[in-house]
Formats: structure tokens, C-alpha cells, sequence
């Protein structure tokens, strides 16, 4: 297994846990940390033990507390287009369109990349002592790891908006009430609900699990007439599916099923 620097990693139960640990900066992000949490990424992909992925900030404050302000303020435009900009962008897709379902275990602050990466996964559990927001407006700048463009997909254009203008952080139980994240727990239950979703989702079948986020993933950006199109040859693949027939054969038979992946 490789070993990281500013990342820890775990297999447990069919669940990576990546756990961005720079507890010291509250777990801020730089480039050579998205490059690790990059490569844990498409280690986790490409493991067939793994079926479901976990990320989370080491220490009790921090899931992610934002980039490294003073490498901000290092960069002109084009090198920071072609360097930090261009990293970032590419893992956060890597994360948003990953085969296997993805978690956020948000900890503590997740703010402006924090937030950003929290916005490319598919469920996402806070501890009550979660903090939100994209804050870069305060900076003279504005959140251009994507969040601009996933906020006011994924919450109301308007609160979204008002977020992004003044900069405010919002804690957990409103970005439950704003739909941005699924569950707000305890910061002692956290590691349990978490483990409690994924464990539920990794017993399914994990050829079914990718298919279905594809199906989601790419036809969001698709016209509805076309989506369904897509949606309706994707089903026709995990007809094909072995996985697909055990479902249906145990519920005939009234037993569990017993997914393969195949």
C-alpha cells in the first residue's frame, strides 16, 4: 500500500477511509495534498474490496478549513490557472464522477475548498460542530474550485447566491434545513453513522452502485428527454448483470441476496 504524507488511509468492512491529515493548518489544501488524495483516490477506484469511500479531516476542528491563503496570495493568474487551479479542478471531478460512492464525514470547518469537496460527493454526514461557507469573496476572490458552479446546482440559486456574496458560514443544522448535506449527528456518533450508511450501501451490488451513478452523474447535464434515453440503456446493462438476476431470484425465493459485483 502506498504511503502519503499528508493523507491517512484505511480499508475496513468494504469502506476507504481517506482522511486528509494537516491537522497544523486545519487540514487546509495545497497541491501536493490534492495530488495524494488524488492517487488514494484511483487506489480506492481501482480496489475491489473497497465499494464505498470515505473523506474526512484529521483532528476535532477541521474537515477541510479551505487552500493555503498564503499560496493564494503567492500566485498571478496564469500560473495559479495552470498549477493550483488546475489540480483541484481535476480531483474534484475525479471525486464527483468516481464509480463508487463517495462520503464526506465533515468533522468540523469545511470552508471554501472544504465546502467544495463536500459539494462532489454523494452523502455527506456533519458533526454538529460542522461549520459551511465560501468565504473567498471576504478575500477579494470567489470559489473557484467549482463551487460556484455546484452551489447553486445543488441548493436554491438565491441562498446560494446570498452565501456566496457576503461570505457568510452557516452551521450544520442549517445546511441540513438547505439540503446540502443528509444527516447532522453528534461529533461522537459521527464515525458511527458514517459507518452505519456505508456499511448499508456496500452491500449492494457494486457493478449496480456504478452504473447507476454514471446514469446520475452524466444525465444531470443532459436534457430530460435525453437522460432518459441514457437512463434507459444504462438499466438495459445492468440487465446483463448477474448481480441483477440474484436480486430478483432472491426476492423469489424470499432469502438475501448475494451480490457478486458481476
Amino acid at each position: 500500500m502506498a504511503e502519503y504524507e499528508a493523507l491517512l488511509y484505511r480499508v475496513e468492512d468494504a469502506i476507504c477511509w481517506i482522511t486528509i491529515n494537516r491537522p497544523e493548518t486545519l487540514n487546509a489544501l495545497n497541491v501536493p495534498t490534492l495530488l495524494e488524495l488524488e492517487a488514494a483516490l484511483t487506489a480506492a477506484e481501482q480496489d475491489p474490496a473497497v465499494h464505498v469511500i470515505v473523506f474526512t479531516g484529521a483532528g476535532e476542528r477541521a474537515f477541510v478549513a479551505g487552500g493555503d491563503i498564503a499560496d493564494l496570495d503567492s500566485r498571478q493568474g496564469l500560473p495559479h490557472y495552470n498549477e493550483f487551479a488546475e489540480v483541484i479542478h481535476r480531483v474534484n471531478r475525479r471525486v464527483e464522477l468516481c464509480d463508487k460512492p463517495t462520503m464526506a464525514a465533515v468533522n468540523g470547518w469545511a470552508l471554501g475548498g472544504g465546502t467544495e469537496l463536500v459539494l462532489c460527493t454523494d452523502v455527506r454526514v456533519a458533526s454538529e460542530k460542522a461549520v459551511f461557507g465560501l468565504p473567498e469573496i471576504t478575500l477579494g476572490l470567489f470559489p473557484g474550485a467549482g463551487g460556484s458552479q455546484r452551489f447553486i446546482r445543488q441548493i436554491a440559486p438565491c441562498k446560494a447566491k446570498e452565501l456566496m456574496f457576503t461570505g457568510d458560514r452557516i452551521k450544520a443544522d442549517e445546511a441540513l434545513e438547505l439540503g446540502l448535506i443528509n444527516h447532522v449527528v453528534a461529533p461522537d456518533q459521527l464515525v458511527a453513522k458514517v459507518t452505519e450508511i456505508a456499511r448499508k450501501i456496500a452491500q449492494k451490488s457494486s457493478v449496480v452502485l456504478k452504473l447507476l451513478k454514471r446514469s446520475m452523474a452524466h444525465g444531470i447535464d443532459m436534457p430530460m428527454a435525453a437522460a432518459l434515453q441514457y437512463e434507459q440503456a444504462i438499466i438495459g446493462l445492468v440487465l446483463d448483470s448477474k448481480d441483477a438476476h440474484e436480486g430478483c431470484q432472491a426476492f423469489l425465493q424470499k432469502r438475501a441476496a448475494k451480490f457478486t459485483g458481476e
